[in-house]
């Protein structure tokens, strides 16, 4: 699905990423963990399109896409949920979904985003930016659902919710993976992307410093080695 062979990538004269190779397969769940600062970010920014890297080559279903711009991944089929919810916050609910739906009839986009997120229903005519922090990032969540990509990636999906918005979060996830979407999650949860992943890639200052299946990963040890905490 996606590759990136011997990446290095960064802002100016600042160098982020140190030849990072990164795979992630058809219906893969990926977690990228680390430390902040690791470079978690900038790896999601580059393989998207928003970072050019300085060296290395990045590869999307078999394709060349090194140095493409991000309507170019997106085209292919990548969806990039930035941290801080990524939605249009001028706008109404309506809007933002009106504008997610692509082509699809508005009234169908619209039912299959408040089935999702019940919640979107009674908030259609409100700006989106004076939703809470966990209704934004289900309006953030439901262009996933209605452009329908090949590859989601998230970064942070959970920063600064309460644990019960967190679950409702993961369980659109999971359901993303059930349609045979493939993720990449960046997130301080780090059980919660454990549990989700099948693939565990973990960064420290700019380079993959470990790669495992989740399942037979050492939590004990990532937390305290790679992550810093007791």
């Amino acid at each position: 699905m996606l590759t990136l062979e011997s990446v290095t990538a960064g802002y100016g004269e600042s160098t982020v990423l140190r030849d990072v190779s990164f795979t992630v397969g058809e219906g893969d769940v990926v977690a990228l963990l680390g430390p902040n600062g690791a470079g978690k970010t900038t790896l999601l920014r580059t393989a998207t399109g928003f970072v050019k890297p300085r060296s290395g080559r990045i590869a999307f279903r078999g394709d060349d896409v090194t140095g493409r711009p991000p309507h170019e991944f997106a085209r292919r089929g990548v969806c990039h949920l930035p941290e801080g919810r990524g939605i249009f916050p001028s706008l109404t609910v309506k809007e933002n979904l009106t504008i997610q739906a692509r082509g699809r009839e508005r009234d169908e986009a619209i039912a299959e985003a408040t089935r999702l997120f019940p919640v979107l229903g009674d908030r259609l005519r409100q700006t989106a930016g004076s939703l809470s922090g966990g209704e934004q990032q289900m309006l953030a969540l439901s262009r996933a659902y209605l452009t329908r990509p090949k590859l989601v990636v998230v970064d942070e999906a959970s920063l600064g919710l309460a644990p019960l918005i967190v679950d409702k979060i993961y369980d659109a996830l999971a359901r993303l993976v059930e349609e045979g979407m493939s993720l990449v999650i960046v997130e301080q949860y780090v059980n919660k992307a454990l549990a989700l992943a099948n693939t565990v890639y973990i960064l420290s200052r700019g380079e993959v410093v470990h790669t495992g299946e989740a399942g037979e990963l050492d939590t004990g040890e990532i937390y305290e080695r790679y992550l810093g905490i007791d």
